[in-house]
């Protein structure tokens, strides 16, 4: 029995199968860097809820696969680079 691919999911098989994927370059400092933003999240001691329209939520999603992560880790990440004023929105 074979399970049903969602849209986002036949959307990144459709871009993987068109060559659109790339390697990342410096991917090993890259990755230091987001482990890093990883474990500084595991320190979590409260807990939020909020609602994103499905089409962003889609999107996070994504970005999370491109980069490695849950998706709920690059939220927190996120939210630690703009209130530590290392991004804006």
């Amino acid at each position: 029995m074979t399970q049903k691919n969602d849209d986002s999911e036949e959307d990144i098989l459709r871009s993987y199968e068109q060559d659109e994927w790339r390697s990342v370059k410096e991917f090993k400092k890259l990755k230091e860097e987001y482990e890093a933003y990883a474990r500084n999240t595991s320190n979590k001691n409260k807990r939020i809820n909020i609602r994103i329209s499905e089409s962003d939520l889609n999107r996070l999603k994504a970005k999370s696969l491109e980069e490695g992560i849950p998706y709920q880790t690059l939220v927190s990440s996120l939210i630690h680079l703009y209130v530590s004023g290392k991004t804006t929105p």
